[in-house]
């Protein structure tokens, strides 16, 4: 086999409780239907305990592809710049003679010393990182979506966006069994398969790096048709929260503000209230709307797939499925990406090495991070892992062989400064620079330590999740104090270090490897 290719799928918002794949290894029958990503997981290799290591999507993106963790990288928020030193995936392949192709987008926000303060890439959440060419554009503003929508012959409505309202003239925007204004052959997961498909065309078999994003399931959480009624409400599982929004806002100040805040109209375009107020009718339908989402996602994928089986280059990539974040589904009464619950952050990763079919189908139990991606693709390609990088390369694990030395915790982080859509700063009492959180997880404790807000503690064998704090309890003050110096060690060890493995000597310059 020519190791030649490489897909990395990355979906939008995808939480890892939701891949059928890992509901068959718990013992749960599925309540949704991916077979294109079924196929994946049975040829590949599952990571039941992969998080990213930030939210939300700038940052996310932002340590996927450069592997480092927000507390190096610092694009801290969407609309925060990624410092244009940093090394990326996409310079990496350049290093290695692949021309990286993206479809889809990284949200980026541009380093400012690097351009000037009237580059309109200023003017919305972010845009594409560098290093990367675009093959299937949608930032800025959706244009590149809309703008093949109107080429394909649909009438856009004066305000592109009403395409996801529910369609009917008397449709109340909300969580909706009706479809979406737009057919599915004009979604915007259509438009991102097209886009892969023409690029992959294109190549005509010649070695491809391709980034395939897709928006979904990101909000708005409205289907088009047929995939909108896929899924009964009924069938979705309940929402875990505490019996009223003022009762989990009681666990910690970050989480009542997010309660208080968090508006439906980010979630259904055009809806009014609290996204705190859903009902739990109402979480059930947007549930059975986001599988749908995801279902038509799979069955893009299907057509992606076909086409690299018919042209022989199925056994020539390695395919990797992941997520930017996950999202709260309004599980703790939230909606989004935000904080410290694993909903946010447990996401998906498969990867199939067309090479290591040893394993196919297994579900490895190691704790993976998004960092981690990077240096797997450039090993598996043959180039070098920067210095610099947090992450490290996960095919030892695809094969079977888990170091001695794999990290024994998840950590991930949050930073919730100020920026134009969300302001929790001044009612948290909290500056710009101590607006941060970071967590150490594993399979029995979890620990989020705040930089001016209380701490909390986690007992994660007896309040699987996480609605009773421990961090004051006497009984736990020693695991506290452990957890508590887990996560000092942490940022210790990973404290940037791009040059601090050289060394000045009478010999000259020395490069020390460990």
């Amino acid at each position: 086999m020519a190791r030649k290719n490489v897909l990395l799928i990355v979906v939008d918002q995808w939480r890892a409780d939701f891949v059928p794949h890992l509901m068959r290894a718990a013992g749960q029958e599925p309540f949704l239907r991916t077979p294109n990503l079924d196929r994946l997981c049975r040829e590949g290799v599952t990571f039941r305990n992969h998080v990213t290591t930030c939210v939300p999507c700038g940052p996310a993106r932002a340590s996927l592809l450069t592997g480092l963790y927000l507390m190096n990288h610092r694009a801290v928020q969407n609309t925060v710049p990624l410092d244009a030193r940093h090394f990326n995936l996409g310079k990496a392949l350049r290093g290695i003679g692949y021309d990286p192709a993206l479809v889809g987008y990284t949200t980026t926000t541009p380093d400012p010393r690097a351009t000037s303060p009237r580059d309109p890439r200023f003017l919305g959440l972010g845009d594409l990182m560098d290093g990367f060419r675009s093959v299937g554009a949608f930032e800025p503003s959706m244009d590149g979506y809309f703008g093949w929508v109107a080429q394909q012959g649909f009438t856009l409505p004066e305000k592109r966006e009403d395409i996801w309202l529910p369609d009917g003239v008397d449709a109340v925007p909300g969580a909706t069994a009706l479809p979406s204004r737009i057919p599915h052959e004009f979604s915007d997961s259509a438009y991102f398969t097209e886009r892969a498909l023409t690029y992959l065309k294109g190549r005509n078999g010649k070695p491809f790096f391709l980034h395939l994003g897709y928006y979904r399931p990101h909000p708005p959480f409205v289907a088009s048709a047929p995939y909108h009624a896929m899924y009964a409400p009924q069938d979705m599982p309940a929402p875990v929260r505490a019996e009223s929004p003022e009762r989990e806002a009681a666990q910690h100040p970050l989480l009542k503000f997010y309660i208080d805040s968090i508006s439906r109209g980010s979630f259904f375009h055009g809806a009014e209230g609290s996204g705190a107020t859903l009902d739990e009718a109402d979480i059930r339908q947007m549930r059975a709307t986001y599988c749908g989402l995801m279902t038509e996602i799979d069955d893009c994928l299907g057509e992606v797939f076909a086409y690299l089986d018919e042209t022989g280059q199925w056994d020539d990539t390695l395919i990797i499925f992941t997520s930017d974040h996950g999202e709260q589904l309004g599980d703790h009464h939230l909606l989004g990406k935000i904080g410290y619950f694993d909903e946010s952050f447990r996401i998906p990763l498969v990867i199939r090495d067309p090479g290591m079919r040893e394993r196919a189908g297994a579900v490895d139990a190691a704790f993976t991070e998004s960092i981690d991606v990077m240096p797997t693709i450039l090993q598996w390609l043959g180039g070098d892992i920067p210095p610099a990088c947090d992450g490290r390369s996960l095919l030892p694990l695809v094969a079977g062989e888990r170091p001695a030395d794999w990290r024994t915790e998840m950590h991930y982080e949050y930073d919730y400064r100020d920026i134009f859509y969300s302001r929790p700063q001044e009612q948290l009492g909290v500056g710009m620079n101590e607006s941060s959180l970071c967590v150490v997880q594993d399979e029995d404790y979890k620990y989020v330590h705040f930089a001016a807000l209380p701490p909390l503690f986690f007992d994660l064998k007896d309040d699987p999740h996480e609605f009773v704090n421990r961090a004051d309890d006497p009984a736990y003050a020693m695991r506290v104090r452990d957890y508590a110096q887990k996560a000092l060690s942490w940022r210790l060890v990973h404290a940037d270090r791009t040059l601090t493995r050289y060394r000045a000597s009478p010999q000259g310059l020395h490069v020390q490897e460990n």
